[in-house]
């Protein structure tokens, strides 16, 4: 039995979140819930793998079949059962990279004009 195996389909979910970039505020509207419920998820979740960081789960995640790692073992995450929507997940990743494209071009302004952030 490997460590993913032991986890629940919830803790799954938001493993599967965490590696596609999501925030803990960003997952808990994915899940309709509050960040402390999502911080208890990650919290058991990072217990069950070995893991300390949201960096650690998010390698262990792709390591372990990146977008496929919940289907690799026969548990869906998708689905209106659970909650989860490809859309608001997408929507979010790619608010987060717009963020930080965004902040890479003003770090870039500033180092033209000789300023810093």
């Amino acid at each position: 039995m490997q460590p993913r195996d032991r986890l629940s389909a919830k803790e799954i979910q938001v493993a599967s979140l965490v590696w596609q970039g999501l925030t803990n505020k960003d997952i808990a509207a994915v899940l309709r819930t509050s960040e402390q419920v999502v911080k208890n998820y990650l919290r058991t979740t990072f217990d069950k793998l070995g893991v300390w960081t949201r960096l650690e789960l998010a390698l262990y995640v792709a390591s372990h079949g990146g977008a496929n790692w919940a289907a690799q073992f026969g548990r869906a995450v998708t689905g209106s059962t659970s909650g989860w929507s490809a859309t608001v997940a997408d929507e979010g990743a790619r608010m987060d990279e717009s963020a930080l494209l965004a902040e890479g071009k003003g770090k870039a302004a500033a180092a033209s004009s000789g300023g810093t952030l």
